[in-house]
């Protein structure tokens, strides 16, 4: 019995709901059972509110959740009737499965997004910016280079009639 990965399309909002049931099915039955794995890829989002950095966790595709299973006519029946389901994804009556390097690059992108957060605001090279944080408070600059992987900008702000590059984590800073 060959396990696949399929996407299911679930209704906004329910991936968790349809994750626990379906997990309640690879509980019951074990993972040699036709259903062995359900998975909603997360990751992990740094954002400041009210001053203090948080880090919380959003749905890397929402409205869709992936499950390894031997498809049958039994197996897309009863996932199929899972409360929040819409369908499968694919081409006509049949789901197609993802093909092993999909799920393969999926995993690692989520395991990875969920080891280092990315920050919720996306900066731009020359973009204004207000300083919130740290001995620069309320200045205003410019962002000069933008360093994605350590979370960090350098900004260009006026000190003294002088132009001087300031280094600050995304967090201390805000679009103007």
């Amino acid at each position: 019995m060959t396990k696949n990965w399929y996407v299911i399309h679930t209704l906004t909002g329910q991936e968790e709901k349809v994750r626990s049931s379906l997990q309640r099915i690879v509980d019951a039955e074990g993972a040699e059972g036709p259903v062995s794995q359900v998975l909603v890829p997360m990751e992990k989002i740094s954002e400041v509110k009210a001053g203090k950095k948080k880090i919380s966790e959003r749905r890397v595709f929402p409205g869709y959740v992936l499950v390894q299973m031997a498809l049958s006519d039994e197996t897309w029946y009863r996932i199929k009737s899972t409360p929040g389901v819409s369908g499968f994804v694919g081409s006509g009556i049949r789901p197609v499965p993802l093909r092993e390097e999909e799920v393969a690059q999926i995993l690692q992108a989520t395991q990875e997004k969920m080891e280092k957060p990315i920050p919720k605001v996306i900066f731009e090279k020359g973009e204004g910016v207000r300083i919130t944080e740290g001995p620069f408070n309320n200045f205003d600059g410019t962002i000069e280079e933008i360093n994605p992987e350590k979370g960090k900008l350098k900004v260009m702000v006026t000190i003294f009639g002088r132009s001087t590059p300031v280094e600050l984590e995304y967090w201390q800073v805000e679009k103007v």
